[in-house]
């Protein structure tokens, strides 16, 4: 399968718990940081819940 990888960019300060876990889920800890994944449907399910807070680099 193709690799993404995945920044993330917005706070998770004042959002839902689920959105939390999520971005907990996708192996972030920190602003800026930048992690590589399989493009799986779990993982393209997940990043397109917190679509608002993560960017997407080919």
């Amino acid at each position: 399968m193709a690799r993404i990888k995945i920044k993330y960019v917005r706070s998770i300060i004042k959002r839902p718990q689920d959105q939390k876990d999520t971005i907990f889920a996708l192996g972030f800890r920190k602003l800026n940081q930048v992690v590589e994944h399989e493009a799986t449907p779990q993982i393209m399910g997940m990043v397109k819940k917190v679509a608002h807070l993560i960017e997407v680099q080919d």
